[in-house]
């Protein structure tokens, strides 16, 4: 961010380059010009995302999670058997941690979860059981085929997922899917293909098979937004109403 505000600070300078003009401007003009770009950067964010917690605390949205962080050493070398663990990638200590502090944030940012489902991966399993955000279910429909599926099957799989993204939720709920690129790109469009371990795609529903994609949010986003989130904390889900 800092970077980008020093980027920022010639134009705001005027079309003169620095050599001219910044060059003869004190140090201290520089630093607090530069101070002011950043902090308006800052502030315009926090209140963008304000709008969108906004939006998520009233409910009716699907929050598409890919799985954390996982070990890069690691293949799935037996994808036809997704009851041997042993052989699937799996989440790293760091994935672990940091699935954990994603799910504190989206609680302490007071998001209601109804739902979560999950793909019969454990790396996706795993990444929504540490989220604690709710009970767990999880579905083929949602697990990630490749090449050891048919090309039917994972059209198949791809339309359940567009009718979960389309399907509108009641008011003060939220669904939360927990599962893989290459499943939401194959529903969503190639647009999502890069979406980064942790980070959250979120849809609204508007029925008859049609969604809106709102926003993707990386994990450290949701991190920092929790952490300037002041007041009490409250029960965001069904399970930590009922504790």
């Amino acid at each position: 961010m800092r970077r980008r505000a020093r980027e920022r600070l010639p134009a705001a300078l005027g079309k003169r380059s620095t050599r001219g003009v910044a060059a003869s401007w004190p140090k201290y003009v520089l630093l607090a010009l530069a101070f002011f770009a950043v902090s308006f950067s800052a502030g315009g964010q926090a209140g963008a995302g304000s709008e969108l917690l906004a939006k998520l605390r009233k409910g009716g949205f699907v929050l598409f999670v890919r799985h954390l962080n996982t070990n890069p050493d690691q293949a799935d070398t037996d994808p036809l058997h997704l009851e041997n663990v042993q052989a699937q990638r799996q989440l790293s200590d760091e994935g672990r941690d940091r699935a954990k502090a994603l799910g504190e944030a989206l609680r302490k940012l007071k998001i209601p979860v109804e739902r979560v489902l999950a793909s019969k991966f454990k790396r996706a399993e795993d990444t929504a059981q540490l989220l604690a955000l709710g009970p767990v279910e999880t579905s083929l429909d949602l697990t990630e085929g490749g090449l050891v599926v048919s090309p039917r099957e994972n059209q198949r799989r791809a339309a359940v997922l567009k009718a979960l993204l389309s399907e509108p939720r009641e008011a003060g709920t939220n669904l939360v899917i927990v599962s893989h690129r290459p499943v939401l790109q194959e529903a969503a469009g190639k647009e999502l293909g890069d979406l980064a371990e942790g980070e959250v795609a979120i849809f609204q529903p508007r029925g008859a098979g049609s969604y809106k994609l709102i926003e993707r949010v990386l994990v450290d986003t949701w991190l920092s937004l929790a952490k300037a989130e002041r007041g009490p904390r409250a029960p965001a889900t069904r399970a930590d109403a009922t504790r």
